[in-house]
């Protein structure tokens, strides 16, 4: 057979070829464009918008003064400052837990398949229903203060307090989402050359000296990964701030997360427009920290 020369194709069979791409990238481009564009653009007319929903949707435009009054609202900042160190705690904190799990259960230790499952159960189980739980045991009577009576200490109220209310969401969060991400690197694990690990101990390295210098290297891409779907996972904390404070971030907004901040502003404030510009700016704080986690990880290169 002989290779057929584009070059001297008949212009409307390449009209045809065209458009028959086009009709088979159809399904995707219209739910993209439904479900991903027009959405975006219009959070970007409200952003510009007071939006008046009471006795009839009005619009009226504002320009950037959506924009400016986030640098004067309080609560915009509180929110982010909170998001902000709830990011910088549960991030590494899941990575490295789901790191550690990962090794052992690579290790060859005995029943491997039953606490695979026994410790991806949390990251099946509904958050609503997680939380729940958790709530329960930081309650007044719950079964945290009946160990601390149990060792001879004193109740606290774990749920009032603002200085400890998030970290208890972060515990709640690192316990259940390392799961998740120890699947990932367990795959990862499993996909590194045997012969590096017997090279490396036939040259006398010890078990850490592989780890630093031949697991850690090899899961550099899978460490990557993990770390910006924890960071955009992360800074859209929503469903367990809200059912712990109620809907009001509270104790003395310990708990206000950017997320629920949209949350207040959309369904309690009825300000749509203000909801669009805290979205945006939440979106840009997502973007910029990726991009400097990906020259940090040399993403580039991955």
């Amino acid at each position: 057979m002989f290779p057929i020369n584009r070059q001297h194709r008949n212009p409307r069979w390449k009209i045809t070829e065209n458009l028959t791409g086009y009709l088979f990238m159809m399904p995707t481009i219209l739910v993209l464009g439904t479900f991903v564009v027009l959405p975006i653009l219009y959070a970007v007319f409200l952003s510009l918008h007071k939006v008046q929903l009471l006795g009839g949707i009005d619009y009226k435009f504002i320009g950037f003064r959506n924009f400016t009054r986030l640098l004067e609202d309080e609560q915009v900042w509180i929110a982010l400052k909170n998001t902000a160190q709830y990011v910088a705690i549960v991030v590494p904190s899941q990575t490295i837990l789901a790191l550690i799990l990962a090794v052992t259960l690579n290790s060859g230790i005995r029943g491997k398949s039953w606490w695979r499952i026994l410790y991806f159960l949390p990251t099946v189980t509904s958050s609503a229903v997680l939380t729940l739980i958790f709530m329960w045991i930081y309650n007044t009577d719950g079964l945290l203060n009946d160990f601390l009576a149990l060792i001879g200490l004193p109740k606290y109220n774990w749920l009032g307090d603002p200085a400890v209310a998030l970290k208890g969401i972060m515990m709640m969060n690192i316990w259940s989402t390392a799961p998740f991400y120890m699947v990932i690197y367990l795959a990862a694990l499993q996909d590194i050359p045997k012969t590096l690990y017997e090279a490396a101990e036939l040259d006398g390295a010890n078990w850490w000296e592989r780890f630093v210098y031949i697991t850690l290297p090899w899961l550099q891409p899978v460490t990557f990964f993990v770390v910006t779907v924890g960071i955009i996972g992360t800074f859209q904390l929503f469903d367990q701030s809200y059912i712990f404070s109620g809907g009001t971030g509270g104790p003395n907004n310990a708990t206000l997360t950017v997320v629920l901040l949209i949350y207040q502003a959309v369904f309690r404030n009825l300000q749509l427009g203000y909801a669009a510009a805290i979205a945006f700016l939440l979106a840009a704080v997502i973007i910029t920290i990726t991009l400097i986690q990906r020259k940090v990880f040399g993403g580039d290169r991955i």
